[in-house]
């Protein structure tokens, strides 16, 4: 039988994981604003710690976005499956697209096309993407969406308010704000007397090439900073 861990090491584990936490909280608010661009450095400041803690943690640049784009998969993923076990077609959309936003999911857009997806990356925005055309069809069918809002407008949707969400450490008043903006967005959605939306309207395809790294753009390497 394994021995129980001492209450020193059960503190070092507790601490661990509070601090990957930060570190994985602070990345998100940095990479959602600067892009891959944004250095592993300011992302250690943001969390305070040292940057020794990020690379104990995380070997390179890479392997903490990859990591950062798998954790938001999941939860975008838990998200819609809970939404779809509910009987409202109209209200699971509404709480899918603010939950989402509240995760932000999609915030990490700025990423796209700068490093290279992983097969489980892959394979979980295929599942996410089934279950996200999932609750978008069955809003239709049951009437209330409007019938131009289309899955692609949803996933654009939810990744702008995703990206403009406050921080963490954000002001009561201006997540108040970036709520109300939120609602009524969300309510457009239902308008069914509402003016037509420009077209053409954005595609699935489209959104999703985004993440194809082109052999001119630069990818992130183990040695950035």
């Amino acid at each position: 039988m394994a021995a129980e861990p001492t209450p020193s090491r059960r503190g070092r584990h507790a601490e661990g994981v509070r601090n990957d936490q930060l570190l994985l909280d602070a990345a998100r608010d940095v990479f959602a604003t600067y892009g891959a661009a944004a250095t592993v450095a300011a992302i250690a400041a943001r969390a305070g710690l040292g940057i020794g803690s990020l690379y104990r943690r995380y070997g390179s640049k890479t392997e903490l976005l990859q990591r950062l784009c798998l954790l938001s998969m999941h939860q975008a993923t838990a998200t819609a499956t809970e939404a779809l076990a509910g009987p409202d077609a109209t209200a699971a959309l509404s709480a899918y697209i603010r939950s989402c936003v509240e995760q932000r999911t999609g915030a990490l857009a700025p990423l796209a096309g700068t490093i290279d997806p992983t097969p489980e990356m892959w394979a979980l925005a295929r599942k996410g993407g089934r279950l996200h055309n999932r609750i978008v069809r069955r809003a239709h069918q049951d009437g209330q969406l409007r019938t131009d809002v289309t899955a692609a407008d949803i996933n654009w949707m939810i990744e702008q308010y995703a990206r403009t969400a406050p921080s963490t450490d954000a002001e009561d008043a201006d997540r108040t704000v970036h709520q109300r903006l939120l609602a009524i967005a969300i309510d457009g959605l239902f308008a069914a007397n509402g003016q037509a939306l420009p077209g053409p309207a954005p595609t699935i395809s489209a959104y999703k090439r985004r993440w194809q790294v082109s052999p001119e753009t630069p990818t992130t390497r183990p040695a950035d900073r």
